[in-house]
């Protein structure tokens, strides 16, 4: 994955949207970021029914369940530019099979993104992205189709700052 170009375009975004928007650059917006994440990554789970256990109906269909992943890609990337941190791929220490089911993967998500909301650190924010990508692997997304949809994703979200979304 190229992580440059991610951060870049990233930046590139969220330096949209802040002019856009008119927000103070003495404005933080961490907590909201991380809120959002939460948001996203209920949708992401809401899309796959993964703890559904009380419904048959099937999963949303795989594009609409990798375009809700890379909306959570958006926010993780964020907020490492945010604190002057970039994921560089270092492998993060976990104590899970690789065969972890999904809600247990995504519970792991939610607690490394708590964990990094209340000591926002180098290691803590690399678990965080870690734990994200490690549901993806889950998910069965290949770094070429979380890139794609990446970028995909961010052209919308520029047009939807340009129509007042």
């Amino acid at each position: 994955m190229n992580w440059d170009q991610l951060y870049k375009t990233q930046k590139e975004l969220d330096t949209y949207i802040i002019k856009k928007q008119a927000i103070p650059t003495e404005q933080k917006v961490f907590l909201d970021k991380i809120l959002a994440l939460f948001v996203e990554l209920g949708e992401l789970a809401n899309e796959t029914r993964c703890f559904k256990f009380w419904s048959k109906k099937e999963r949303n269909e795989r594009e609409v369940i990798l375009e809700e992943f890379v909306d959570g890609v958006h926010f993780i990337l964020s907020l490492g530019l945010d604190k002057g941190f970039r994921y560089s791929g270092e492998v993060v220490q976990q104590k899970l099979e690789e065969e972890a089911p999904e809600t247990t993967l995504f519970t792991n998500v939610f607690n490394a993104c708590t964990f990094f909301q209340a000591s926002p650190t180098k290691e803590n924010y690399n678990h965080l992205f870690h734990s994200y990508l490690r549901l993806a692997n889950k998910l069965g997304f290949e770094e070429e189709d979380i890139e794609y949809a990446y970028q995909k994703k961010n052209e919308i979200n520029y047009k939807r700052q340009d129509t007042g979304y």
